[in-house]
């Protein structure tokens, strides 16, 4: 699967973090772990549903502030390579089955890779990328640099309690 960046269709987020390649796979792949900080606070997920391996349902519920439930979010996994990759879209459900066009208006595939750093810690490396450039937009006008990083550190945070 390549790895290319290309900057008009993808958004990428490098951060060096304290925890293991196995802690980070572990928040990404254990739905309790997730439910705790895979969105930003005072956002919460409600609801999630992990069957880990390719074709498996990935698919969780968010909850606004105000008690709002967003809908179910869906999709599966293309790659697992425990523990230092995994990949998943939202373009296709369960059994890589096409999934609607998302309510934001665009899909992604996220590659996600987990490096052990010589020093500790670990390099975290996500590349989401977008079927053209209008939906890499929306997404990083969603916030997902500030996101993203917001959700990374609530996973260190779960660790160092």
């Amino acid at each position: 699967m390549s790895t290319t960046f290309n900057p008009l269709l993808d958004l990428e987020l490098v951060v060096d973090v304290p925890l293991t390649p196995e802690q980070l796979f572990d928040g990404w792949t254990n739905p309790e772990t997730l439910k705790k900080w895979f969105c930003p606070r005072p956002w919460k997920v409600t609801e999630c549903s992990i069957d880990l391996r390719p074709g498996g349902l990935f698919s969780n519920v968010m909850q606004s502030p105000e008690g709002e439930q967003m809908p179910e979010n869906r999709g599966c996994y293309l790659l697992i390579e425990r523990p230092s990759r995994l990949v998943w879209t939202g373009i296709l459900g369960e059994d890589f089955r096409p999934n609607p066009i998302p309510q934001l208006g665009f899909g992604f595939v996220c590659d996600l890779r987990f490096t052990p750093l010589p020093q500790g810690g670990s390099r975290f490396h996500a590349i989401v990328r977008h079927s053209d450039a209008e939906g890499r937009s929306k997404h990083e006008a969603m916030g997902f640099q500030e996101g993203w990083r917001a959700a990374l550190s609530q996973l260190v945070e779960l660790h160092q309690d």
